[in-house]
């Protein structure tokens, strides 16, 4: 794969722990060192930053950190919003457009649900603003625009429509459709992009205007399988001149079907780049060949029904069997969760040092199982963290910050404005800033040019008065407004705001914890002077006159990806994560608990928007396989040792209830003379 012309694209079937990372590195330096390519002519999208880092530590020891710096790399966010910068305008984008976190479309949407709840009501069609985001982003990831889902055509099925029965079809999509409508006027009212539209006027920019994207010779997607339709097409667009693209990826670890990922890209691939070669990476390098037996058993289940379309690849690897992968099973789950604190310390202790905390994994279904899982841990003394948890830029004080900074960049984004106005408190409550939004919306103005100019008595306050109470909040964004245009650095920027609004005595006042929120904004003054010194480092990132050190630094903050974050010392802590969150991770020992029906597979889809637009059984079969995936993708995280546990019963909803060994597991036992676990009942625990 490495050598492969680079002038023919390429698909690498690459399967867990094959050196995917490697492979792709390695490719962009033979284009570089071998056939001399301008590194500035290749693109390199992955899906996080963590990825993305990851991938420039390692090519700049094999091309040299100037090389390194020239190449376009990071998520596909970030490189649509690099170019959405400097060419906005070509759009009809503003260069200092906001992005709108989730918490702040949640809000949006919150808002303009309220008109039609009554309306919902008497219909008896209950959603809630939650899931109206997830439509829209699930909508906007397939391209499809409010008029588009717009109940007008007869027989038009579109994905928000599966909520709900026949009846109450048409009066859930309409008004869907006029809610999704009245979110993106919103948006471009505040002069702020959400993180789908990223991607949407990524496409708009690059289809419409062919030339912002013909210095690509040659682009690299990782984990292909992950990709949706509308990351597609931008993946084509930017490719559309030299049609040289290499994706590597592995279908059986495609486990984001409800962030809209389409499997069936890698086969569109095929047809619109006719001359593709398809390669496999079929050695893992991390897992003991036990471990890769009982995954591979796992995730070839799917081949015994017709019409699957999964790609089959022979895994191998040079690693000893080793110890068989455990299957236990436990009579309830805080048996379960004591084992497997009781089996972490007994491993510690007969590893003579070998093993620590920091070598130990607990991947869960979801989220919910985790609390007598920790509390067991606690109970051993046994330090733990919770991975892709609460994130650094999702906490209240960082949000309070940024909300200050996001209005000096751009003061038309109102939901800045709305959290800044009373942080600290000032009096302003949900009335006064309620008419403060109306009145800037009936004037044409931003809500904060309408709270200066009443300061400055040029249009009549507001009833009850608010310009005594504002006074201090506009001498703020004026002051912090000044020292941006001089140049100040984000850091300087920050140390100064927090002074300004007496943000330490702010949090000592009004929260119990208030001495970790400042430990947070300091580490957040922190972030800020490592990535202005690293992107004013870049030649790059200097040609873009319109990315100032102020936007750059916002931008990187409302794309950080889950793990970029992480504190090092918490690498000698027990990493306790979803499967979700697990991927692209690896662990010496890793435990699955609860691998039971009810769980894998996971019948109810709450938590999971999947489509319904088809019938029952075949529903079931596409959500079965989905998991099925998620289980493999968590057995592949192990690399000496695997642990498997069931309860015979579980309490839900405060009720214990029988449960049975996952489909997942039984069939492979039932179904295979040779077997993959090495099972035990638990009971020498007790």
């Amino acid at each position: 794969g490495v050598t492969h012309r680079p002038d023919l694209p390429l698909q690498i079937l690459a399967g867990p722990g094959s050196g995917k990372t490697k492979v792709l590195t390695s490719r962009i330096a033979y284009m570089v060192l071998h056939h001399g390519m301008d590194p500035s002519s290749i693109c390199a999208v992955t899906f996080t930053n963590k990825a993305a880092n990851e991938m420039r530590a390692r090519l700049v020891k094999l091309i040299g950190k100037d090389n390194v710096n020239k190449v376009k790399l990071g998520t596909f966010h970030a490189i649509c919003a690099l170019f959405l910068r400097k060419h906005g305008t070509s759009v009809g984008l503003d260069g200092n457009f906001t992005i709108c976190d989730s918490d702040e479309s949640k809000r949006i949407v919150t808002k303009l649900l309220k008109p039609y709840e009554d309306f919902l009501s008497s219909k008896d069609i209950q959603v809630n603003a939650s899931t109206l985001c997830s439509l829209i982003s699930r909508a906007k990831s397939k391209g499809e625009t409010p008029e588009d889902v717009m109940p007008c055509k007869e027989g038009r099925h579109v994905s928000s429509k599966a909520a709900f029965s026949k009846s109450t079809n048409e009066d859930f999509q309409r008004v869907f459709a006029e809610i999704y409508r009245d979110y993106e006027k919103t948006l471009r009212k505040s002069n702020s992009l959400d993180f789908d539209d990223l991607l949407l006027f990524g496409v708009r920019l690059f289809s419409q205007h062919p030339r912002y994207a013909a210095w690509c010779q040659h682009i690299l997607v990782d984990e292909f399988q992950d990709t949706n339709a509308v990351q597609y097409e931008l993946m084509c667009c930017i490719a559309a001149a030299s049609r040289c693209v290499t994706v590597v990826g592995d279908p059986d670890q495609s486990i984001y079907g409800w962030r809209s990922a389409d499997i069936t890209n890698l086969g569109k691939m095929q047809n619109d780049f006719p001359n593709v070669t398809q390669i496999m990476l079929e050695q893992n390098y991390r897992s003991a060949g036990s471990i890769l037996a009982t995954s591979l058993a796992i995730i070839s289940q799917g081949e015994l029904y017709r019409h699957t379309s999964r790609i089959a690849k022979i895994l191998h690897t040079d690693h000893q069997l080793g110890p068989l992968p455990m299957l236990c099973s436990f009579p309830t789950e805080h048996d379960e969760a004591s084992f497997i604190a009781w089996e972490i310390n007994r491993m510690i202790a007969q590893s003579g040092g070998m093993l620590g905390f920091g070598d130990f994994a607990v991947l869960l279904r979801f989220n919910a199982i985790s609390r007598t899982i920790e509390n067991a841990l606690q109970k051993e003394g046994i330090p733990n963290r919770m991975l892709g948890g609460h994130q650094f830029f999702e906490r209240a004080e960082i949000k309070d910050i940024l909300a200050y900074l996001q209005l000096v960049d751009n003061p038309q984004f109102e939901p800045a404005f709305s959290r800044a106005i009373n942080t600290p408190s000032r009096g302003i409550g949900e009335k006064s800033l309620g008419e403060i939004l109306s009145r800037a919306q009936k004037l044409g103005i931003s809500p904060l040019t309408l709270v200066e100019r009443i300061h400055n008595s040029i249009i009549p306050d507001l009833k009850p008065s608010v310009k005594r109470k504002v006074q201090s909040f506009v001498n703020v964004m004026r002051s912090l407004r000044s020292s941006a245009t001089d140049g100040m650095e984000p850091a300087q920027l920050i140390g100064k705001l927090v002074e300004l609004i007496g943000y330490q005595e702010h949090l000592k006042k009004s929260q119990p914890d208030w001495d970790t929120r400042w430990e947070n904004v300091q580490e957040l003054i922190n972030f800020a002077i490592i990535l202005v010194r690293f992107f004013l480092d870049k030649p790059f990132n200097r040609l873009h006159r319109d990315t100032t050190p102020l936007r750059q630094f916002l931008q990187a903050s409302m794309l950080s990806s889950a793990g970029d974050q992480s504190n090092e010392n918490d690498d000698e802590k027990v990493s306790i994560a979803t499967c979700h969150a697990a991927k692209g991770l690896e662990w010496p020992v890793v435990f699955v608990p609860a691998v039971e029906q009810g769980t894998f597979p996971f019948y109810r889809t709450d938590d999971i928007h999947e489509e319904r637009q088809v019938y029952h059984f075949i529903y079931l079969f596409v959500l079965t396989r989905s998991i099925r995936r998620l289980l493999y993708v968590a057995c592949t995280r192990a690399q000496t040792s695997l642990y498997l546990t069931h309860t015979l019963k579980r309490k839900v909803a405060g009720v214990f209830k029988p449960r049975d060994l996952s489909e997942f597991i039984s069939k492979i036992c039932s179904n295979c003379p040779v077997s993959y676990f090495c099972e035990t009942g638990g009971r020498h625990h007790a």
